[in-house]
């Protein structure tokens, strides 16, 4: 999923904005096309490929998504899913595939993103020095 500059630089901000206040981390993983039987097996080998079960407290979230195969996944970490549970990537899930379904993907990885900001800042609140931002804040693009 090529997006244009401006939209790239949208998502970048809107990452940036909702890891402010938390130690959480956000990252979006985007490929052409998912080459496992189901997305979420990919966003869990990206996951770990890149490192992010390696936060302090565990508390990293991958947004994946495979623009040709027309597949998507969220991966929470061990730390945030045991706080808010499989019902809070249910409605995440459906609130970006209901963007994707109307060609709004860059509006629908906004608001996925904002929202677990919000969740993030709630249960992973960022230490007194505001020095917690343990992965880079990036769109990271497969082959």
């Amino acid at each position: 999923m090529l997006f244009t500059k401006e939209e790239e630089s949208r998502i970048l901000q809107t990452i940036q904005v909702a890891e402010r206040g938390t130690s959480g981390e956000i990252r979006l993983f985007i490929e052409d096309f998912c080459l496992r039987d189901h997305p979420v097996e990919r966003a869990e080998e990206v996951f770990q490929l890149f490192g992010m079960f390696n936060t302090k407290n565990r508390n990293a979230v991958l947004i994946y998504l495979a623009e040709k195969s027309r597949h998507f996944a969220l991966w929470g970490d061990a730390g945030i899913h045991e706080r808010v549970g499989f019902q809070f990537w249910e409605d995440e899930k459906r609130l970006l595939r209901d963007h994707l379904q109307q060609d709004d993907a860059v509006g629908g990885i906004i608001e996925v993103i904002s929202l677990i900001g919000n969740r993030l800042r709630t249960h992973f609140p960022s230490d007194e020095n505001h020095d917690d931002n343990e992965l880079p804040d990036e769109i990271i693009y497969g082959d």
